[in-house]
């Protein structure tokens, strides 16, 4: 069998497995990282006849590199070593993410166990229902645009649950918070894994991505909000709605100490794009450096006091809570991908899909509704790979496509709750069920999206 067609067939059995985590009981970044060893060593014992199926331009790059040392290298020797330097090369490019989204977690998780997220529910005083939908709402929108989508949902729910004490009531808003973090991350370039790859990428900037994709995401959780807030009545209050704390956070983590905290890790969140695009600095680099001021300001706050257990708080104590899976699973499907465009994979299903469907705007639609079902970050990093940057036409930057693809990958996870990882997560958190989602609010999420698409082609 030709090599494409297996890797292809092993890249596609990986994704299903992925897709059935739950059913198969099988951890997604276990599937992933076996998916990018299996495919990278396919290349490897083919790696004389991959190289010859390279496009001229990919090998002359290549020639060029080494200018010096190909006249004594056999045919072997070169397809081994360009294989390495693309090894290589590949790997770099995908860990600048995995470190941004690293840092990001570790940012999150400091804030946390600090208590600062205490400030965003202490602040909140409402009782009726359909005025805390919209503040529930605006928060996960806006919040998701800078810690991440799957960190804000985790975020939201606890302070739901020192909110509303019923687990019953808050089923709604724990469903709507799904939508507004997908929402909220799709605008932005921090916001979700696949926003960040197409801004690394060099296929949106971060102010045209802003800019093009509030109003759609906007559209993408009003809608939703609006809907769910005349299922209540005008007045209907919670049955019981209190502040509870059950957290135990550190003596010295006052509440101005948690506010300075949360100010400066929002704010380190919030200047990447602006270091990047001003001074050039790699997202990673920043973000990193944001982590850094935490670690110290933390450290030295934790050294001062008089808690016996600072210590347990200490940032390097608070890296083993990391969520690790989920780093080794973006590795798994960034590397495979990777492993893909070596065979032309990638742009044979390209040329597939644009014979199948002219329109480029309805193929980064099309993603978006196999978004609710497949994993997006394999969804836009395959995309990445299938129609590469030109510097003009329907695939250079900030191109109407890309826009689109940003908006469509992130909020088309919102159709079905087993579609994004916020989702998932929420499912696990709050106990909901796939058919209550499917029933109640899978329509909401699906009409605020196709407003959102409307809304991106008229503006």
């Amino acid at each position: 069998m030709n090599i494409s067609i297996t890797m292809a067939i092993v890249f596609l059995i990986g994704i299903i497995m992925i897709a059935l985590e739950d059913m198969i009981k099988i951890n997604k970044a276990a599937v992933s990282v076996t998916m990018c060893i299996v495919l990278w060593i396919m290349l490897l014992m083919n790696v004389e006849a991959i190289f010859l199926m390279g496009t001229p331009e990919m090998i002359e790059t290549f020639w060029k590199a080494y200018p010096a040392e190909m006249s004594t290298y056999s045919n072997h020797e070169i397809a081994s070593a360009y294989l390495s330097q693309t090894i290589v090369s590949s790997f770099g490019d995908v860990s600048s993410t995995l470190f941004f989204v690293l840092a990001s977690m570790a940012i999150v998780e400091v804030l946390d166990s600090h208590g600062s997220f205490e400030v965003i529910t202490r602040s909140i005083k409402a009782r009726r229902k359909r005025t805390l939908i919209w503040i529930v709402s605006a928060i996960t929108f806006f919040l998701s645009a800078l810690l991440g989508n799957l960190a804000t949902v985790i975020i939201v729910i606890a302070i739901l649950r020192k909110l509303i004490t019923e687990a019953g009531e808050r089923l709604p808003f724990s469903c709507l918070c799904v939508i507004a973090a997908n929402a909220g991350g799709s605008f932005s370039p921090i916001g979700d894994v696949t926003t960040l790859l197409l801004w690394t990428g060099g296929d949106v900037t971060a102010i045209h991505q802003i800019t093009h994709i509030i109003l759609p995401a906007l559209a993408m959780v009003c809608i939703p909000a609006l809907l769910v807030s005349f299922s209540f009545k005008k007045d209907e209050t919670f049955s019981r709605l209190e502040l509870t704390n059950e957290n135990i956070h550190p003596q010295y983590a006052s509440p101005t100490f948690q506010s300075v905290l949360l100010g400066i890790g929002l704010l380190s969140l919030v200047l990447v794009p602006v270091f990047q695009s001003s001074l050039k600095v790699p997202p990673y680099m920043s973000v990193l450096l944001g982590l850094c001021v935490l670690w110290i300001i933390t450290d030295i706050k934790a050294a001062i006091s008089n808690d016996p257990n600072a210590g347990k708080m200490k940032v390097s104590r608070l890296f083993s809570h990391l969520d690790l899976s989920t780093i080794l699973f973006f590795l798994g499907v960034l590397m495979s991908v990777e492993a893909l465009k070596q065979v032309g994979v990638l742009t044979s299903l390209a040329n597939s899909l644009n014979a199948a469907i002219p329109e480029p705007k309805a193929i980064a639609v099309l993603l978006g509704c196999c978004s609710s079902v497949l994993d997006n970050v394999a969804l836009v990093a395959a995309t990445m790979g299938m129609y590469p940057l030109a510097e003009s036409g329907t695939f250079m930057p900030d191109s109407p496509f890309w826009t689109l693809l940003a908006y469509c990958a992130v909020t088309g996870g919102s159709i079905l709750i087993i579609g994004s990882a916020s989702g998932v997560t929420v499912m696990g958190l709050e106990k909901v069920k796939f058919g209550y989602y499917l029933k109640k609010f899978s329509p909401l999420a699906l009409l605020g999206y196709f407003v959102g698409v409307a809304i991106f082609l008229l503006f």
